[in-house]
């Protein structure tokens, strides 16, 4: 049998959500105030990652002052350098960064030459203990061919809530399966990106499987890749057994299992809570992930299980 860890590992799951803004860039609200509307919406983490820009200062945002007994923080920011085929920057998620981060040479969103490229950041970013994901591809119009440059990143961003009610780009679907299928082992995360200039908070998080809430903790399990991403349906477990993938969790109306190419195999009820699918439906994929909806349209997805 095959499990996935997140469902095996100890420990117990804790929300939370990894792409976060605050008036230390762009966001509307202070830290202080982000924090605590997260904390009252019942998450138990949270990563505020503000533009880590010039312009902002650069800022990796102290909030160790705003943790709880129930309630933590990971330091992290949202790093712009180097330019994409679009001739934009990159935008990459670093969640548990060193507060004294060296700085790109990034004064603005506008790209400078010689400043390091995306991948060097990235790169560096995961040497200095961070979790690194490559953000909102689709928003961020980019290429395949960029994002095999980011070598060094332990995920896609696949869903976007700022992106999905800001201008209907929400996807990392199509980057992620092309890469895995390319060989990358790479995990799938769901955030907000909020702002609260708009109803862009509280649409998408991780579950993350840890003994103890703690930024410690918490940064090691993504790393493992201990968790799931959600809308809303849980996860509960996802494993193999012989020819079929099972999955167990909260009522849905939809399993899917996806894979390389154009394999997938579905199955559709009411209020299921436990699922087998069979693995012949994925024409020999070396990997396939897991997709639940619910009645109301919102989505849970399990990282990948690769298969060989």
């Amino acid at each position: 049998m095959t499990r996935l860890s997140a469902f095996s590992s100890p420990g117990r799951f804790w929300r939370g959500n990894l792409h976060t803004h605050s008036t230390r860039s762009d966001g509307v609200l202070k830290p202080e105030e982000v924090c605590r509307r997260y904390q009252a919406e019942g998450y138990d983490f949270l990563a505020l990652t503000d533009h880590f820009v010039g312009c902002y200062g650069y800022p990796i945002v102290d909030t160790v002052p705003f943790r709880t007994n129930s309630f933590t923080t990971l330091l992290g920011a949202e790093m712009h350098s180097g330019v994409m085929a679009n001739g934009e920057l990159w935008h990459i998620l670093a969640v548990g960064l060193p507060p004294d981060f060296a700085p790109s040479d990034s004064p603005d969103f506008d790209p400078k030459p010689g400043q390091e490229t995306g991948a060097e950041l990235a790169a560096r970013a995961v040497a200095a203990g961070a979790f690194v994901a490559v953000a909102h591809p689709q928003w961020s119009g980019m290429t395949l061919a960029d994002a095999r440059t980011i070598e060094a990143a332990h995920a896609v961003e696949v869903y976007n809530h700022g992106c999905a009610v800001g201008c209907d780009r929400p996807d990392g679907f199509a980057i992620n399966d092309l890469l895995l299928s390319e060989g990358r082992r790479l995990t799938l995360i769901a955030t907000d990106d909020a702002h609260f200039h708009e109803p862009d908070h509280f649409g998408g998080w991780v579950m993350v499987k840890a003994h103890e809430n703690s930024p410690e903790a918490l940064l090691a399990a993504l790393k493992a890749g201990d968790f799931y991403s959600s809308q809303g349906p849980e996860l509960r477990d996802v494993y193999l057994a012989g020819d079929k993938v099972v999955i167990e969790c909260s009522a849905v109306a939809t399993a899917i299992a996806v894979g390389r190419g154009s394999a997938a195999i579905s199955t559709h009820g009411a209020s299921m809570t436990r699922v087998e699918l069979p693995l012949s439906g994925l024409d020999g994929s070396p990997w396939l992930r897991v997709t639940v909806v619910d009645r109301g349209g919102k989505r849970a997805w399990s990282n990948p299980i690769w298969l060989r």
